[in-house]
């Protein structure tokens, strides 16, 4: 997600390589040998932060004592931040689920480009100001979409808790199986608290993510199933990583796009077939 930001920043200034590719889950990744070396000879690095690259993070912090590396989130408000834990000392990472708040990483890159390649600033000002606007009509799209779920429906379940800056942004009740990393285990208490949970409720969908096994949302349909309700699964979203590269999913704009659509049509929104401006694959599609 912060690649595809710093190429629609910085154009054709910019020479972008992307150490995370499609369907890699940041959580776990290690950079291999190739990784460390592009980054040494990138002249600035680009990061999400707030211990998303929790693996990549002692690389980051060594190649920073002699070179510019900018993590987006670390530079934002902290109300703009949710926490993570019952302590409350940690930010949840997945802020790009939240269109908005994602829009202010958007001056970040932005200003460090413009440090890097003062020559070029005026132009990254620029379209930066484009992709800003281009966001905010995202975000529009994602209010009136997921706004036209009934009150019922509101609730959201996925494989980890990815989806809660999402759920803010959206008002949608977020349930995930796993914790906000990947690396956290879920346990059968939590699997049949949410099996209780949908099927009191009557939630009519759940949905897996590219990134994730389908398993524990697998076990999850089973006992929902088991305790008499019938739920089906919503589709698959787009959370730790986008879609393919050259696809319109494959950007930020197209995944979010997709997230919209698949969830509010999912759980009896009203939303274009195609999404936002028609370019989405159909549903099921390649999935």
């Amino acid at each position: 997600m912060v690649a595809d930001l710093v190429r629609q920043v910085g154009g054709d200034q910019v020479n972008v390589i992307q150490i995370c590719g499609t369907g890699v889950d940041p959580h776990l990744y290690k950079p291999t040998r190739d990784d460390v070396q592009q980054i040494l000879n990138a002249d600035i690095v680009f990061y999400s932060g707030l211990m998303l690259e929790g693996k990549m993070t002692d690389t980051l912090e060594k190649v920073g004592r002699t070179r510019t590396v900018v993590a987006v989130t670390e530079k934002l408000e902290s109300s703009l931040l949710l926490t993570a834990g019952e302590e409350g000392h940690s930010f949840d990472p997945h802020v790009w689920m939240d269109v908005s708040a994602w829009n202010s990483c958007v001056p970040v890159i932005e200003r460090a480009l413009a440090t890097a390649v003062p020559d070029h600033a005026e132009e990254f000002q620029r379209s930066g100001a484009v992709l800003r606007d281009q966001l905010a009509e995202l975000h529009a799209y994602g209010q009136t979409a997921l706004g036209s779920v009934p009150q019922e429906n509101r609730v959201l379940v996925t494989s980890h808790d990815a989806f809660r800056y999402f759920g803010r942004a959206y008002d949608l009740e977020v349930q995930g199986i796993q914790g906000i990393s990947t690396e956290s285990e879920s346990g059968l208490q939590r699997i049949n608290e949410l099996a209780n949970l949908l099927v009191s409720r009557k939630v009519r969908a759940v949905f897996v993510e590219t990134s994730v096994s389908r398993r524990n949302i697998e076990a999850l349909l089973e006992g929902v199933q088991a305790g008499g309700h019938s739920i089906s699964i919503g589709g698959e979203l787009f959370s730790d990583a986008m879609g393919e590269a050259g696809t319109y999913e494959g950007t930020y704009i197209g995944m979010l796009d997709h997230n919209i659509t698949t969830v509010a049509r999912a759980l009896g929104g009203t939303v274009p077939e195609n999404g936002l401006h028609g370019k989405l694959s159909p549903p099921d599609a390649g999935r």
